[in-house]
């Protein structure tokens, strides 16, 4: 027997969305790849919180401009697909890469409904989401992690650490050296792997 979906979101979501659709189409989509304050308008027209010096690219598909938040330098590469049915943050110097998918919503498969299910997906600053990864509902992504190229990530990801495959796991720590600290963030980043094994 197949599953009856119920859809929980609001006539007024959907009016929103189907306004958005068409602004990104006409307005969004074919803006020119530098015109990134063009877009950082369009975005903040339709409730995002986008910081002044945040990278949207023409080709990023954003579900729900006000589920959005960009830190400063923030990017949202082309061809990311960000279904934000619960809010997305982006903090400051976060990028996500092509192709990859920032997923808050599923559905309760055990449910004859198939009840839909959403939860906010966190980068915190100078984070990296390779190409073609995928970052599933409720994950909160460290200061200063590193998610590798077609890596899927269903649980939180350590500040400073580097992730990859299928689940992710932690690979190795990141090291960003300055003069100071020994890292960009405000975190150092001694971080000990030995208490990492589980997958990210």
């Amino acid at each position: 027997m197949l599953n009856v979906y119920r859809n929980r979101l609001s006539l007024g979501n959907k009016a929103a969305r189907v306004s958005w659709n068409v602004t990104w189409l006409l307005l969004y989509r074919p803006s020119p790849r530098l015109c990134f304050a063009w877009r950082r308008l369009l975005l903040r027209l339709f409730g995002a919180v986008v910081d002044g010096g945040a990278h949207p690219y023409p080709r990023s598909r954003i579900w729900a401009p006000w589920n959005l938040m960009m830190g400063k330098h923030s990017c949202l590469a082309n061809d990311v697909d960000c279904y934000n049915v619960a809010p997305v943050k982006l903090g400051a110097h976060v990028t996500v890469s092509q192709n990859a998918f920032l997923c808050t919503a599923t559905h309760d498969y055990q449910d004859p409904n198939f009840v839909l299910i959403t939860k906010p997906i966190e980068i915190g600053d100078y984070g990296w989401i390779g190409a073609r990864a995928f970052v599933g509902p409720g994950v909160k992504i460290g200061e200063g992690a590193v998610v590798g190229a077609t890596a899927s990530v269903y649980r939180d990801v350590p500040q400073w650490t580097v992730v990859g495959g299928n689940p992710a796991r932690v690979i190795k720590r990141r090291l960003m050296p300055d003069t100071k600290q020994g890292c960009i963030g405000s975190q150092p980043t001694h971080v000990v792997l030995a208490d990492l094994h589980d997958p990210a």
